[in-house]
């Protein structure tokens, strides 16, 4: 019989503000499992021996996060077409000494939306996407593959989305920055995928008046859970989606694998995570 108890955990640098190891623990008690999972705070350098080490001392797997997910993928001797599409991995598993890499952050967009805007389909019209760092090469791939007929993409620096839309194709489209507000009357939904109205960084410069109210606004920034970018939104009329779900979403695939056990995501879950 086998005695051992699985250990997972997430890879950042540095890692202590992670909300993963309150989510991964609550689904841990919830379902009986017996099992842990860690925070772990590892340098770049020492990134390479940390996940050879790693299986020897009982991990069946991690997440990873800033700055890890790009070289993770580097690293790992299997790698989903996900994960490969978007050029980094956020989910690992350690299987008979190898690596196996995915990338779930497009799953927890999509499925985030599907929970909380149910009516919200992705072929309704085009998609305001702004922003081209790591976390919108998700949403990109997670919206073509769900049938988003048009991508505006808009980003402080011009050369990142004109090199994501050659990337992605010709249903993705660069604009101007200071063109963004233009494009928000013909947008079915917008995404704000910069770091803009996070808490301790700048606002979001981009005032939503020209935002139909049909349209859907969606933020990835969870801290805080409201931010002006949805109150904007939701001043127009729009149905709004808050980034935490995107969180809790792209968490659920890993735990699956690392423990045996489909975890559901639901308004407790919400709770613990955000400590109420």
């Amino acid at each position: 019989m086998n005695n051992t108890i699985p250990l997972a955990g997430v890879i950042g640098f540095p890692i202590a503000h992670s909300k993963s190891p309150r989510l991964h623990g609550h689904w841990l008690a919830k379902y009986g499992i017996q099992g842990h999972y860690v925070p772990l705070h590892v340098a770049p350098e020492n990134l390479a021996n940390t996940l050879k080490s790693m299986p020897n001392m009982g991990f069946v797997g991690c997440n990873v996060t800033i700055p890890h997910k790009e070289a993770a993928l580097a690293l790992a001797h299997h790698v989903s077409d996900a994960a490969r599409r978007i050029g980094a991995a956020n989910t690992l598993v350690f299987k008979d000494g190898e690596i196996y890499a995915d990338n779930t952050d497009g799953i927890g967009f999509i499925d985030n939306l599907r929970q909380n805007a149910p009516n919200w389909r992705a072929d309704a019209g085009p998609a305001l996407v702004i922003g081209a760092g790591g976390a919108a090469r998700a949403i990109l791939v997670a919206l073509l593959n769900a049938g988003a007929p048009e991508i505006l993409l808009t980003n402080r620096t011009a050369d990142r989305a004109s090199a994501l839309a050659a990337e992605f194709g010709p249903r993705v489209k660069a604009h101007p920055w200071e063109k963004t507000e233009s494009l928000l009357p013909q947008a079915a939904m917008v995404v704000n995928t910069t770091a803009l109205g996070m808490s301790g960084k700048d606002a979001f410069p981009f005032t939503l008046s020209g935002l139909s109210s049909t349209a859907l606004a969606t933020d990835i920034v969870y801290t805080p859970l409201d931010t002006p970018f949805l109150q904007a939104a939701r001043a127009q009329g729009c149905v709004t989606v808050d980034g935490l779900g995107m969180l809790l979403h792209q968490a659920a695939p890993g735990f699956a694998r690392w423990f045996g056990q489909m975890p559901e995501v639901t308004d407790e879950t919400r709770r613990v995570v955000l400590g109420q």
